[in-house]
């Protein structure tokens, strides 16, 4: 999806939110139709999926603004920092106790992003990596939020399209004040964004409803090995030393907490 969001070009970065969200809302609603499952929305989780959409929305934005800004693998990696903001925000809202492991992984993850953000007054990416670090904010609560929805009961399908469904009425006035106009291409190409983004939702919206998010963290950071590579081959970028440490000390720390966590659920069911 990040990779097709840069491939279309110099457009407002809410112009390609609203579009990127638009396809994945036809293709959420197809699928209720299909499943032949009702849209409901119940008061006992209505806001769940209120604040799912604020925050995924408002991140999803951030992180398109850095993708256009960035380096596609830093954006990216920037944004594979929601797992570490969720564990954080999993203690008050889910009540999920985080482990010593967690904790300390959570402390190195920040640490590796500091590597990629470099916030020293002449990196002028500075501000554009602050903006990527709030959309992995963004990213991490809104996966805290669909965990406790569907926990509650709340179906994929009606999560994905009140998500899209918001955002593109978050995004169409600044869409429709600041419209440039698009070529046949751009256009496939924003749709391309739009059906990988729904693919992308609807497997990590499943993976939430069934496993916490300690456990999910590490299959998340294989979409940076793709942007790195996209970026490389196709937009001839190349990742800085100082990034390149940086993922090495955040996708490390994933792979420790994740290998950990699942040697522990071996020991239980010994």
């Amino acid at each position: 999806m990040t990779f097709f969001v840069r491939l279309a070009g110099d457009l407002p970065t809410m112009q390609k939110a609203f579009f990127r969200n638009a396809f994945a809302l036809v293709i959420a609603i197809a699928t209720l139709i299909i499943k032949r499952q009702k849209f409901k929305i119940d008061k006992e989780f209505g806001w769940d999926i209120f604040f799912r959409c604020l925050f995924g929305t408002t991140g999803l934005i951030a992180n398109f603004y850095a993708i256009d800004k960035l380096a596609l693998a830093d954006a990216n990696m920037l944004n594979k920092l929601s797992p570490f903001f969720a564990i954080i925000l999993s203690i008050p809202l889910l009540k999920e106790k985080p482990s010593k492991t967690d904790i300390i992984a959570t402390v190195i993850a920040f640490i590796g992003a500091l590597f990629i953000i470099r916030p020293t007054p002449g990196n002028m990416g500075l501000i554009p990596s602050l903006i990527g670090l709030y959309g992995g904010f963004g990213a991490g609560c809104a996966y805290v939020f669909v965990r406790r929805a569907t926990k509650k009961g709340a179906a994929t399908p009606v999560i994905v399209i009140c998500f899209s469904l918001f955002s593109c009425m978050l995004t169409m006035p600044f869409m429709v004040f600041n419209y440039v106009h698009m070529s046949v291409m751009q256009i496939l190409i924003l749709i391309a964004a739009g059906m990988a983004a729904a693919v992308g939702q609807f497997a990590i919206t499943s993976a939430y409803k069934f496993a916490p998010a300690k456990k999910l963290s590490v299959f998340d950071y294989i979409q940076v090995i793709f942007a790195a590579l996209w970026g490389i081959i196709f937009l001839k970028e190349s990742p800085t030393f100082l990034s390149v440490i940086g993922y090495v000390i955040i996708i490390g720390v994933a792979f420790v907490r994740w290998e950990k966590a699942r040697i522990e659920e071996k020991k239980q069911k010994a």
